[in-house]
């Protein structure tokens, strides 16, 4: 008997998710085609006595409970990985249970500071591969926070161009 694969669901381009191994509910993630791996905010990162251990998300999140997590040696590993600028960096990398509408997936996630970005968890390709389309008209985007950030960046651009003059 052959097995059926699992129809696709239709995402937008951001998701509430649940971080299962962690108990935490409702955390907006962005959905991101172009990335390969996702990406997690994490903060105080270290390796200790043959754990990887950190916060997860940083104090500015609504998220944040200052808890430490830790990573057996056997569940972690370091990549490279290139960043949005091209700019490759060293991230550790580890597996998390989530939930994506519904649906409990189990993916690889790379360790990093999203404190500057405006989504704490970036949902990539190997994660979305054969599970969902992506339909960037829908999903429950931060509206609000994309504006003011379009917003900072269209100031600081119009200062630029001032100091060139």
């Amino acid at each position: 008997m052959t097995k059926l694969p699992k129809p696709l669901s239709t995402i937008g381009r951001a998701e509430h998710i649940d971080l299962l191994d962690f108990g935490v509910n409702d955390v907006i993630a962005k959905i991101d085609t172009g990335a390969d791996l996702s990406s997690i905010w994490v903060s105080d990162v270290r390796e200790k006595d043959g754990y990887l251990e950190c916060s997860l998300f940083g104090k500015s999140s609504t998220h944040y409970t200052g808890e430490t997590v830790r990573f057996a040696k056997s569940n972690y590993t370091l990549t490279r990985v290139s960043n949005s600028f091209g700019v490759k960096e060293l991230r550790y990398k580890v597996k998390l249970r989530i939930r994506v509408e519904g649906r409990v997936i189990k993916a690889t996630f790379t360790l990093s500071d999203r404190s500057e970005k405006t989504y704490p968890v970036l949902l990539g390709r190997r994660l979305l591969h054969n599970k969902f389309l992506v339909d960037v008209s829908g999903g429950k985007p931060l509206k609000t926070l994309e504006k003011a950030r379009r917003q900072r960046l269209q100031a600081e651009l119009k200062d630029l161009k001032r100091e060139d003059t």
